[in-house]
């Protein structure tokens, strides 16, 4: 069986070929998320813990957490779930995938260091990985480098140079949440956009209400003189009737 070690504090992988059935004795039968002492695989691996992450047996087929089993079986999957990516928009499909269960019939183990035991491991724990890529965000540019809001993040970020085509290119990541000045001034702009709409909606309200107010009295007028012009004409029936 072949094990994937990874150690994220220097960001190495190593793999390592155990044959020995005794040493993969003590994974047998453990789960995803178990942690497995690292002495039981070897005296270089003296005073490790390393913690289950996942695993392929000989087909290539992944081990997928939740699933109680050291057999493969078969699930409808759907959007979310691991193992599985959506094509189509609500679409479901039923794939095989692995037990989380620990069995000889695994091609691949994968591991993840998370106690550091006395000796050093060669390729994995005594050389670090650089990291390629900075932060994005202006925040964390601050945080990273301890800024202070006067001092311009633009000329802390990261900048990866290589060569393309014989020429020395660099290339560094577009600043997220960078406020400027004319940051500043749209959205200054967008306020008293707002503010303009919120006064000409509440002028428009009190002219329409005093227009209505208005009418209203026109009305209560027309029909005043209505019902007048009603009982002026029936004395005046009555009178010519006596």
């Amino acid at each position: 069986m072949k094990l994937n070690i990874a150690y994220p504090a220097t960001g190495n992988q190593k793999d390592i070929d155990i044959d020995d059935e005794r040493k993969l004795r003590a994974l047998y039968d453990m789960r995803i998320s178990q942690e497995v002492d690292g002495s039981a695989l070897g005296e270089e691996f003296a005073g490790y813990l390393f913690r289950i992450s996942g695993g392929n047996d000989k087909q290539g087929f992944p081990m997928k957490q939740g699933v109680l089993t050291n057999t493969r079986v078969r699930l409808l999957l759907s959007k979310g779930l691991s193992c599985y990516r959506q094509r189509k928009r609500g679409e479901r499909k039923r794939k095989s995938v692995r037990g989380c269960i620990v069995g000889a019939d695994l091609a691949v183990l994968n591991l993840v260091v998370t106690k550091k035991g006395d000796a050093e491991i060669e390729g994995l724990t005594d050389s670090q990985v650089p990291r390629r890529l900075g932060p994005k965000r202006a925040s964390k540019i601050r945080k990273l480098f301890d800024l202070s809001k006067e001092d311009d993040v633009r000329k802390y970020v990261v900048c990866r140079k290589f060569e393309k085509n014989g020429k020395e290119v660099s290339k560094s990541p577009k600043i997220q949440r960078l406020v400027t000045p004319i940051m500043v001034q749209r959205k200054r702009a967008r306020k008293a956009a707002k503010t303009t709409a919120v006064a000409k909606a509440q002028a428009e309200l009190a002219e329409y209400k005093q227009l209505m107010a208005k009418r209203i009295a026109e009305q209560k007028e027309a029909r005043r003189s209505a019902i007048s012009k009603r009982r002026s004409s029936r004395k005046a029936s009555k009178k010519a009737e006596e």
